[in-house]
């Protein structure tokens, strides 16, 4: 099973752990978060229930272009690329260019876990943690 892992961490800790990972000054740890998001609220509207569906529905079906996948899901083909743009940003969806200039989606993933700290102090680079 393929699990994504990620951290939940504002965007002045997030930047600070970039800069501090480019300046070679802290290396990502084994295990740590690979994609953050600045909130639960942000995580949770991203897997919603609607686009979990989704991700069941890509990893079940395998539709072999945007069109046919837009009509599985019963979603505008427009708004389907959308979500998938966005989802393909976190890791979650990769999109693929296939024959004829076709797009496909493909879900990386089998779970996600979420890293959370309650404290303000982890040892995985999560939220609160100085880079």
């Amino acid at each position: 099973m393929k699990t994504l892992k990620i951290g939940i961490a504002d965007y002045d800790h997030m930047k600070a752990r970039t800069m501090a990972i480019a300046r070679g000054e802290r290396t990502p740890v084994s295990g740590e978060p690979k994609v953050w998001f600045t909130s639960i609220e942000s995580f949770a509207r991203l897997l919603s229930e609607h686009n979990r569906y989704l991700l069941e529905l890509i990893a079940r079906e395998r539709p072999r272009s945007l069109t046919e996948l837009a009509e599985l899901a019963g979603r505008s083909k427009s708004n389907l690329s959308r979500t998938l743009k966005t989802m393909s940003q976190y890791g979650l969806v990769e999109l693929r260019r296939a024959g004829r200039g076709r797009l496909v989606a493909r879900v990386p993933y089998d779970q996600v876990r979420l890293d959370v700290s309650l404290t303000g102090r982890s040892s995985s680079g999560s939220a609160g943690v100085s880079p």
